[in-house]
């Protein structure tokens, strides 16, 4: 087995035992040592964003003081949620390995397939909506105006 595996399998059962969450524990790697690590806390939390990969992601920015995660990779115990998917592209971790898929997920009472569905459907009207265009593209103008921006 994978020794960072193990310690996502790890911190996935600490959080099962405490009552934290779902069966889901991440690790974040860089240069072969162990920047961030987290598990399932929806629960204990009352937020659902705090998957396990998730909260090993702002550990990890924490800990490297950077919003940036270029160098590093991601172990996690069930394939990533639309969500998390998005927040380790966001950070841009390198590569993503996960124990369970999507379909091993489904048959614990997780219903991801069902969230990527949602993403891909044609007609977003149902459930997006463009509000106050001109106001927030006044908001984006005063953003490019900005000499030196931190972030991206």
């Amino acid at each position: 087995m994978d020794k960072f595996m193990k310690l996502a399998i790890e911190e996935a059962k600490r959080g099962i035992q405490n009552g934290d969450g779902g069966p889901f524990g991440a690790v974040i790697v860089k240069d072969g040592k162990v920047v961030g690590k987290g598990h399932n806390c929806v629960v204990k939390e009352h937020d659902p964003t705090c998957h396990g990969e998730m909260q090993a992601i702002r550990q990890a920015s924490k800990n490297l003081d950077t919003f940036d995660l270029k160098g590093c990779v991601i172990y996690t115990t069930g394939e990533p949620c639309p969500m998390c998917l998005g927040a380790i592209i966001w950070a841009h971790i390198d590569m993503i390995y996960y124990g369970c898929n999507v379909m091993d997920t489904a048959t614990i009472g997780f219903a991801d397939e069902e969230y990527y569905k949602q993403l891909y459907k044609k007609d977003k009207s149902e459930y997006m909506k463009e509000l106050d265009r001109d106001e927030c593209l006044k908001l984006y103008n005063d953003y490019k105006e900005i000499k030196k921006k931190t972030h991206y």
